[in-house]
């Protein structure tokens, strides 16, 4: 039965680390945040046809994300 205590906290992190990414992005729903209209985040229509390519958002979120877990890595190694 160890196998399913393993699979249980995956599911639980797993979990978590949903309610977090929908807390904030509620967070930044509610305080008007213009992601994915920022400048360098690109946007194709032709037609019927669009493309969107947020690749300023992608940065964005990809340095703070990057910030945020090493912090909370150096925390719990303490």
């Amino acid at each position: 039965m160890p196998e399913l205590t393993v699979l249980a906290r995956w599911i639980l992190i797993a979990g978590l680390g949903l309610l977090l990414l929908g807390g904030m992005v509620w967070v930044l729903g509610r305080l008007n945040i213009p992601l994915g209209q920022l400048p360098g985040d690109f946007r194709f229509q032709r037609g019927n046809i669009a493309c969107f390519f947020p690749l300023v958002t992608s940065l964005l979120l990809s340095g703070i994300l990057t910030l945020l877990i090493n912090l909370i890595l150096r925390l719990l190694k303490k």
